[in-house]
């Protein structure tokens, strides 16, 4: 039997626990089920589940345990998918919380779920997300918000927020969290729970029709969400490599990233932004930020803060990640429409009316547009680059505020206002976007509590291709400034 303590335990622990036969698969499903059942009605974290399923897979695991067969590096762990843009054949596919896809089947495996699978990971069910993912909180007309296990008053964060909240309250170990623009991140940072994002490239986006190269516009990122940095290393070794249906998947050197866990920064130059220049943050986020990253310096960094300065205000870059995403979502739009799913059309109320707003202008982009856009973008990769000539890391805040309140209306958004400065309500107060412009690894790690008992994030951001320092530093910083055990405060909150 587990105890309460080890159902906040690692998925490392548990696969090890599993392979030596002092846990069964059967038992572990069987108390995460119970934990689910008893939880995810104050959280609405997860938004299907298909625990019989999930069963008959830990039953299967667990006679290849007996019988000595190969495991894979998750045998038996539990894990959930999101429901937004990753399948599984037979599961219900709503792309957000749309109703009209209450009862979408895509008979077609994403690619994190194919690859959890052959890792021997047990995929429980689907997680909430936003309609088509396009904001920074998680709410939607179908399932409403996710709620924060530390405050459940408050919004997780999106797009992953089922994810996130699954994962600080124990429900699952480590989930999967798509980033398109901080979708990881940030509900990692509302969560107290770590979220990475590896160089793009590593890991397939799948699935990859009818267009296999959507995901470069933005980057879009399948990354981890989990309570330890080494569940996510562990979680990233299964993901990593090409894919044949990924033409924008491709082969890394053999790099031993566990071992990077266990890594050291003494030595290293990191540069600190606190505002990833130019983003108005809460002083109350930027003082438990600040403490982070100079503890860096007790492990033997040397950490300083960089002159670095985005090209442009930051609502014109918001803006500008935005227009990126319109190609993909207006084909998704065109491709449900020739499913038999007219959304703009048969069901456009049920789209919020900060979709519809840049839906609209998706349709009138013209080649010329693009263009520049990609020429922004490019200012804002060499702005980042020109920070890593002379520094090996790069620290900011993962977002600018605390976790606000969720609506009662299907349509919880951000702040319009930080410190006096106007921002995006959708995605403005999140410092994660131009990272998803450049590609670079990069990772919210829990950096501490304020205002009480909330959540903030410290994104640290590595040279492309170099992921093993983003995380051997977020190790270091687990290290010297632990958070396992903030996670006692949903453990021991009331339930409804």
């Amino acid at each position: 039997m587990m105890s309460g303590e080890s159902m906040f335990g690692s998925a490392s622990e548990l696969a090890r626990a599993i392979r030596w036969r002092e846990l069964s698969p059967v038992e572990v499903l069987d108390e995460f089920a119970a934990r689910i059942e008893q939880r995810n009605a104050s959280l609405n974290a997860f938004v299907f589940l298909d625990l019989d399923q999930a069963r008959e897979r830990a039953l299967a695991a667990e006679r290849a345990v007996v019988e000595g067969a190969p495991l894979g590096p998750l045998h038996g762990v539990p894990t959930a998918i999101k429901d937004l843009f990753d399948f599984k054949p037979g599961w219900p596919a709503t792309f957000g919380g749309i109703p009209a896809l209450r009862d979408f089947v895509l008979n077609d495996y994403g690619g994190w779920a194919e690859r959890m699978e052959d890792a021997g990971a047990i995929i429980l069910g689907k997680t909430n997300s936003p309609v088509m993912g396009f904001r920074g909180t998680c709410d939607n007309p179908l399932f409403g918000p996710s709620r924060n296990p530390f405050d459940t008053t408050r919004n997780s964060g999106g797009s992953s927020g089922g994810s996130a909240a699954a994962v600080a309250d124990g429900l699952v170990p480590f989930a999967e969290g798509t980033d398109a623009g901080g979708s990881a991140r940030i509900p990692a940072s509302w969560c107290g729970v770590y979220g990475f994002i590896q160089s793009f490239g590593r890991v397939p986006v799948l699935p990859s029709r009818p267009n296999a190269f959507a995901g470069i516009n933005p980057f879009i990122f399948k990354g981890v969400i989990s309570r330890t940095v080494e569940d996510a290393a562990l979680a990233l070794s299964a993901l990593t490599g090409p894919h044949p249906r990924d033409p924008l998947s491709f082969p890394f050197p053999d790099e031993d990233l566990l071992g990077a866990v266990r890594g050291s920064v003494r030595g290293w130059r990191i540069g600190y932004s606190p505002d990833f220049g130019g983003f108005p943050v809460e002083p109350v986020v930027s003082e438990v930020v600040a403490q982070a990253a100079h503890a860096l310096e007790d492990a033997g960094a040397r950490v300083e803060e960089v002159a670095f300065r985005l090209p442009r205000d930051q609502r014109e870059l918001s803006d500008l990640l935005f227009r990126l995403l319109m190609p993909a979502s207006v084909e998704t739009i065109e491709v449900l429409k020739g499913m038999g799913v007219d959304l703009l059309g048969d069901h456009r109320d049920q789209l919020p009316p900060q979709l519809l707003r840049w839906l609209e202008q998706g349709y009138r982009l013209t080649a010329l547009d693009v263009s520049r856009d990609q020429q922004l973008r490019t200012e804002v990769f060499d702005a980042i680059e020109e920070v890593f000539v002379d520094h090996d890391l790069l620290i900011t805040p993962t977002l600018a505020c605390l976790a606000v309140k969720n609506a009662d209306d299907g349509n919880t958004v951000g702040p319009s206002i930080v410190n006096g400065v106007p921002v995006d309500e959708l995605l403005g107060w999140c410092l994660t976007y131009p990272v998803n412009f450049t590609g670079h690894p990069a990772a919210s790690v829990p950096a501490g509590l304020a205002a009480g008992d909330l959540p903030v994030g410290v994104q640290i951001i590595g040279r492309r291709h170099a992921d093993q320092g983003v995380l051997s530093a977020s190790a270091v910083l687990e290290r010297v400034r632990p958070w396992r055990h903030s996670y006692r405060l949903p453990a021991e909150r009331p339930l409804a």
